[in-house]
């Protein structure tokens, strides 16, 4: 093989590497947020925003060095080393079948493995270029995948249970559970702050070599971190929580950096989601029909907005009536008939479902219509869960104190933002990493019989990227099916299932053994819905779905690709 040749495979390979990249945003990412947007600690429209920055900078700063071609050494890649081209072809079909599956789930709203898909569709590559031999199926390959299936949520399921547990008993269920919560949240904080920072240390930064750093060096760092984090939480944070929860004080979230010096504030009556809607500036909107806006992410949009929403049609006064008066009126069926084409037939094409389901006025303006489609994927409710069986599941839960569960929300969005950091530095090599295969193949004409490819900084930034927009526009398949619909989700739940998969993920990967972020967050959500007493709790339909989902996705991605790279490379050829 020459270099250059056979581009219109690489070509294909981008497209679909991208396509797989979108897949990983659109499913993968729920594992971090679902369950802080679920339990209103975070708006969808929040989650996105944090999780675009942590995502993208997770997979450009701290992606991968360099990523295993054939995940798990499941085939031998010293079988392509005489035929570059058909290396090429493999891992194109490989991606091709993995973007298909984890697409396909996601809209059905199965949250499922990424890793596993692409090693499934490798497997069927193999199986489809050398023979079922070609492919290791003793416990180091294959069937270590299938065991993951129940040692990830089960392993998952019992440290956030236990997590829950030690909080629900010795936090929540006491009359005092306010005072508890705030001794309780410093020491939750450093633990937090600990499993996290040996997450990225030993998991998430490949590509800066920390797990390579000297053991006192990575202790040192870890411990001091954990220890600044539980005295800023100590002098900042709680002062902040007892200021805002108990006296009622007029704060934001950024005067948590100022709190020590900021003088008394007057008091609010007004509680969370409905405090601030008073604020100077937000008059404006409010005077125009609009709802203040509640959220972050919802007061910049109001700012970058605003001067948009004025309304410049509409002119008071009697003076301007008496100058719009004099004009002379026609028909409005014959003088409007191109305005009416124009303005009211795409709106009820394109909108008029969509946003009447959401309860918002259908888009009228060009820029308004693009902002919906924009905006179309973190427009969605993925919070309330309606039918009587949903409700049902949801009563069975005990709440707690309101004010105790909130100082939790600052733990979820911690917990949140740091394990989707990691994701995004490991997991896009699922995507990537075959694609830089092919790219060293297709410019140098030569396999890696290493097993292993370096990937350039424009595959990592094309692979964050498209993890993103698989978040914004289709996140929220899965963000619900995560959610409220698995369980009632609180703070206190959330934090419990997020932290309990993510100390899973690490522990597990350090001793080797098999495990799946998303398996592990279903796990998670699972045993803590269980800690309500009652199995009522939980919606074991959408469990079930789940299972059956993670079982399929290994011979679909597999029959996929192996089909496709079958049809390729033995189809008849004609003689030109």
């Amino acid at each position: 093989m020459l270099v250059h040749d056979f581009t219109w495979i690489f070509v294909v390979c981008i497209i679909f590497a991208f396509l797989d990249a979108y897949g990983i945003g659109a499913n993968d990412v729920a594992n971090s947020f679902s369950t802080s947007v679920s339990s209103k600690s975070l708006t969808l429209g929040q989650a996105c925003v944090i999780a675009v920055f942590t995502e993208f900078l997770g997979a450009f700063l701290m992606g991968s060095g360099t990523a295993e071609t054939i995940k798990g050494k499941i085939i031998s890649i010293k079988n392509f080393e005489n035929q570059p081209e058909l290396l090429m072809l493999a891992m194109t079909c490989a991606l091709v079948g993995s973007s298909t599956w984890v697409l396909f789930a996601t809209r059905n709203g199965w949250p499922v493995s990424t890793t596993h898909a692409i090693v499934g569709a490798i497997i069927g590559v193999g199986i489809a270029a050398f023979g079922p031999n070609s492919v290791d199926w003793s416990y180091n390959g294959v069937a270590k995948i299938i065991t993951s299936w129940f040692i990830s949520p089960v392993c998952a399921g019992i440290v956030a249970s236990i997590i829950y547990l030690v909080t629900k008993h010795g936090v929540l269920k006491h009359k005092n559970s306010f005072e508890r919560g705030l001794i309780a949240i410093p020491l939750y904080f450093g633990f937090t702050a600990f499993i996290n920072a040996f997450y990225i240390i030993y998991k998430g930064s490949p590509g800066l070599n920390l797990a390579s750093a000297s053991p006192g060096a990575i202790w040192g760092s870890t411990v001091g971190i954990t220890v600044a984090v539980m005295l800023f939480c100590w002098f900042f944070i709680r002062p902040w929580l007892v200021r805002k929860l108990q006296k009622k004080e007029d704060l934001r979230w950024y005067h948590v950096f100022v709190i020590p010096f900021l003088g008394p504030r007057p008091s609010v009556t007004i509680h969370s989601e409905e405090e601030g809607k008073a604020e100077k500036g937000e008059h404006e909107i409010a005077e125009e029909g609009d709802a203040a806006p509640t959220g972050v992410f919802e007061r910049i949009k109001a700012v970058v907005l605003h001067g948009v929403r004025k309304d410049v049609v509409n002119c008071k006064g009697e003076r301007m009536q008496k100058i719009h008066d004099a004009a002379i009126r026609y028909d409005d069926d014959t003088d409007g008939q191109d305005h009416h084409l124009l303005v009211h037939l795409p709106r009820v094409c394109w909108y008029s479902g969509q946003y009447n389901l959401l309860g918002d006025a259908a888009p009228t303006g060009v820029f308004e219509r693009i902002k919906a489609v924009v905006l179309h994927g973190v427009r969605k409710d993925v919070v309330n869960c309606k039918g009587e069986r949903m409700q049902k599941i949801h009563d069975a839960a005990i709440r707690y104190d309101d004010d105790t569960e909130y100082m939790y929300s600052f733990l979820q969005v911690i917990t949140a933002s740091m394990a989707s950091f990691a994701h995004g530095s490991n997991d896009v090599a699922n995507a990537v990493g075959p694609l830089s295969t092919v790219y060293h193949v297709w410019s140098t004409g030569t396999v890696d019989v290493s097993g292993k490819t370096p990937i350039p900084l424009w595959v990592l930034a094309m692979g964050g990227v498209a993890i993103d927009l698989g978040l914004i526009t289709y996140g929220y398949h899965i963000m619900r099916t995560l959610g409220n619909k698995i369980t009632y989700h609180s703070p206190t739940r959330g934090f419990s299932m997020e932290l309990g998969s993510s100390l899973t993920v690490l522990t597990a990967s350090k001793i080797g053994l098999p495990v799946s972020t998303t398996h592990c967050i279903t796990g998670a959500t699972a045993a803590v819905g269980l800690c309500n007493g009652t199995a009522s709790s939980l919606n074991w339909r959408i469990i079930a779905w789940c299972f059956l989902s993670w079982i399929l996705t290994l011979p679909f991605a597999g029959v996929v690709a192996g089909l496709l790279f079958s049809f390729a490379a033995y189809a008849p050829k004609f003689a030109l």
